[in-house]
């Protein structure tokens, strides 16, 4: 068993991944279309129905209030962060624990972030740990552009590596994103999810380079994402917030404002207004000392009054497919009491658990067998992918490259594009050049798997609640779904 854990817990690659895995504590290692704020008139009728996969094929607009059951992620969801200072701390943390602790040398890993450095990381890539290589993927899961540390492949050398463009392991990834989550393939390949990811991408590459200077070139094969798990791991550690110990979480704790945004006065009304009306829940990755801080910031100190129900520490993507049991929460720190999901009371917060036992508590207070469920976040896995295909649960992507990547007809700026947007690897949505004009891996995720993509939760919470939205079509093709407007890199396709 103790084997078991600890090759998940070296597959780990992500804040979320590792804080889903060390509950453990076994002690190893383990064609374009702008919406305007488009008013439609449809008629709202409530329903008891359960919503099937062609129901939601028809569905070319949705309200809120067509919903139930309105769930909400916490990090980069209501909670935003600065991502460039963000960035900067957590690859100052995971690169000085390289060198401190792994011994590597410190010639590329502590040099320094500049506006190139920046702009080599992106959200979405994948990194191979065996060939050292980066590589973005299209649609169909041809790897369109890769890296070797941080030295550009040109096509000719992508397809002496990879024939045919393709990797069998991003085929797999590509068929269910949930295959490679766990298990051998997971100690192979890794998909960079979200912020709290994408530094690693240049850490990854910076390794790469240092090994490659060292030994006079490329070597066989590498193994350096062991020594980057190992840092991520201590960085993350859950019991380190609570410990103040080491230098992410201190740094936190001291400069709230430094890393987080405070949500907008409307978003807390929008929010309180939509619980009056709709039962309202939060699913978090991360463990309840660390949520009562940021969202106490974010949100105010009165922030559980927004939400029906809380669960952190959920361990997504697995809340939603397995059954590990609700804990109590006592005086801010997980407990050992098993609860039911009976006993799950309105107002409480509770630590683990998963989809099936919430959502009986939410058929019993909203007095539904079969109400309609949608959750919102920003994780294209965790939050849209897994929910939209395991439990049929509907989803809005909270997508930030959408605002600082520029949308039709909208002024709209982000301050943190120079982390977001990337000249080296292309926009976050598509794939443009002379030979190719495609959606990315991840812009088809979204049009699949999410009714509306949104940059901001603030942009909806300026709608009234009955306000109705165009939204994506379950066959992917169509780009409706962007609000408010769709992307400046697809408004040509």
């Amino acid at each position: 068993m103790i084997k078991s854990w600890n090759l998940l817990y070296k597959s780990l690659a992500s804040y979320s991944q590792v804080q889903s895995i060390l509950w453990y504590n076994t002690g190893d290692k383990l064609k374009f279309f702008t919406h305007f704020r488009t008013h439609i008139n449809l008629k709202y009728s409530s329903t008891t129905a359960s919503i099937t996969p062609s129901t939601q094929v028809n569905m070319s607009a949705f309200k809120f209030l067509d919903y139930d059951c309105i769930g909400f992620d916490l990090d980069n969801t209501l909670l935003r962060y600065n991502v460039t200072n963000m960035v900067h701390l957590i690859y100052e943390t995971l690169a000085n624990y390289l060198v401190t602790e792994k011994g590597y040398n410190s010639k590329y890993l502590l040099k320094p972030l500049e506006d190139k450095d920046l702009d080599f990381m992106q959200k979405g890539l994948f990194l191979d740990f065996e060939r050292g290589n980066i590589l973005r993927i299209n649609a169909d899961g041809v790897i369109q552009r890769a890296c070797h540390g941080s030295n550009l492949l040109s096509t000719e050398e992508i397809k002496k590596i990879y024939p045919e463009q393709r990797w069998e392991i991003i085929d797999v990834f590509c068929n269910d994103m949930l295959s490679t989550w766990n298990g051998p393939l997971s100690m192979k390949m890794r998909s960079l999810l979200d912020y709290f990811d994408v530094s690693s991408s240049l850490v990854f590459a910076r390794l790469i380079d240092t090994l490659d200077e060292e030994q006079g070139g490329p070597l066989n094969a590498y193994n350096v994402w062991p020594n980057m798990l190992d840092g991520l791991i201590e960085m993350f550690n859950r019991d380190h917030f609570k410990m103040n110990r080491g230098y992410f979480f201190p740094s936190l704790r001291e400069n709230p404002h430094k890393y987080m945004y405070k949500c907008t006065a409307r978003t807390i009304t929008w929010l309180q207004e939509l619980k009056r009306h709709r039962i309202t829940f939060l699913i978090t990755g991360s463990n309840v000392d660390f949520v009562d801080f940021n969202a106490t910031y974010a949100l105010g100190e009165d922030w559980k009054s927004l939400f029906d129900i809380v669960i952190c520490y959920a361990k997504k993507p697995a809340f939603f497919i397995e059954k590990r049991p609700f804990l109590d929460i006592v005086n801010n720190e997980e407990g050992n009491n098993i609860i039911e999901s009976k006993d799950l009371k309105r107002g409480g917060i509770y630590s683990q658990g998963n989809w099936e036992g919430l959502t009986e508590f939410l058929k019993n207070i909203c007095g539904k067998q079969n109400p309609r469920y949608i959750y919102i976040g920003d994780n294209l896995l965790q939050d849209i992918y897994v929910p939209n295909s395991y439990v049929q649960c509907d989803t809005v992507a909270v997508t930030e490259e959408q605002m600082s990547e520029g949308m039709v007809h909208q002024n709209l700026s982000h301050p943190d594009e120079k982390v977001l947007n990337s000249t080296f690897w292309g926009s976050y949505f598509c794939l443009k050049d002379s030979n190719i004009n495609m959606d990315s891996l991840w812009g088809h995720v979204i049009k699949k798997y999410s009714k509306l993509c949104i940059p901001d939760i603030n942009l909806i919470a300026q709608q009234p609640l009955e306000e109705s939205y165009l939204c994506f079509y379950k066959d992917g093709k169509k780009y409706d779904g962007y609000y408010p407007a769709v992307p400046l890199s697809i408004s040509t396709f």
